[in-house]
């Protein structure tokens, strides 16, 4: 809520630049004009001024303060009171990242996972009023965190995911059943799943176009994300005696069953061969699953022109007292 003061007749304002004018054509009247004739005045000139005499100059000044003050009531000052409220159609999102080892490929930088869960983070800082949740997978899925409005939290806990503690392989199915079953019970007027992967589905009891079809039944908008370099992208292995090696592989991402998934459910398939082509991935998902805030104000008006016509009164009142008596002229 906000203050502010406006005038309801602010034409009447424009008196004002007639108050000096009159105020300085008033005190020269005063001190050019005879309060009492004489036939000689040269003895008047011997008797001191009193203090009387001296703020003979009060009374106009007081009519001009009064006269200033009533043009003001007259131009009706106003508070206005705005009241805003915000109205927010939050989006459910639910996140669903793939940590199979694959994900080490280092064709981003520093690797593949390590660039999705940075740009991921970003990408949860970024919303405003949307319950956002996290599913990860490998072989299997597991539900990192639930459908939440705590950022910080859910930030947290994509920090503390890592490749490897699941056991191996690309249960795409699998994830995207488990992802729409925790977006279809809920109110949002949006629900909506990004799934980043960079391999092809071969573990789970779910088929992932069959996961998709029951996702559009729920009204949920799958939004697949295939990441990796065309081509050959050095893998990261982990070999049994030697330890990690670095090794050239081809990337294989089932692109045709990702773009499925996406047509069935009403969403779109990217394709991310680096950090920062992922990075506006995100933000063109984010564009296409924006927020609406509906904006109301309510403004009340108090009527303040008593804040003014009371001292035009009072000011009025005290120049008619005083050039009746201390400062009456005659005759």
């Amino acid at each position: 809520m906000w203050t502010s003061i406006t005038f309801a007749n602010p034409g009447w304002l424009w008196l004002l630049l007639s108050v000096p004018a009159l105020l300085v054509w008033e005190i020269f009247r005063t001190r050019i004009e005879a309060g009492m004739r004489f036939s000689a005045v040269a003895i008047g000139d011997q008797i001191p001024r009193s203090v009387w005499v001296r703020l003979r100059w009060v009374t106009p000044v007081l009519r001009m303060a009064a006269l200033t003050f009533a043009i003001l009531a007259l131009a009706r000052p106003q508070e206005r009171n705005v009241v805003r409220e915000l109205f927010a159609e939050g989006v459910d999102v639910m996140m669903v990242l793939d940590t199979s080892t694959s994900m080490r490929a280092q064709d981003f930088e520093p690797n593949r996972f390590e660039a999705a869960r940075e740009v991921g983070a970003d990408f949860i800082r970024g919303r405003v009023s949307d319950r956002i949740g996290l599913v990860v997978f490998a072989a299997k899925a597991y539900t990192q965190a639930p459908l939440t409005l705590d950022y910080d939290f859910l930030t947290e806990m994509l920090g503390e995911v890592e490749v490897g503690v699941i056991e191996d392989g690309t249960a795409i199915g699998t994830a995207l059943a488990m992802a729409t079953n925790r977006l279809k019970d809920t109110e949002a007027v949006s629900k909506v799943v990004i799934l980043l992967t960079d391999g092809q589905n071969n573990r789970g009891e779910v088929d992932p176009v069959t996961a998709a079809e029951v996702a559009a039944a729920l009204g949920v908008r799958v939004y697949p994300v295939g990441v990796g370099a065309y081509g050959e992208a050095p893998f990261v292995i982990d070999h049994p005696f030697a330890g990690q090696q670095r090794r050239m592989m081809r990337v294989e991402i089932d692109e045709d069953m990702l773009r499925a998934v996406a047509e069935k459910t009403g969403g779109r398939y990217f394709r991310a061969t680096d950090k920062q082509a992922l990075r506006e991935i995100y933000a063109e998902i984010g564009e296409l699953e924006k927020t609406k805030i509906e904006e109301r104000s309510y403004t009340d008006y108090e009527e303040r022109y008593a804040i003014f016509l009371w001292p035009a009164f009072g000011f009025l009142l005290l120049e008619v007292l005083l050039s009746n008596t201390r400062l009456r002229r005659l005759p």
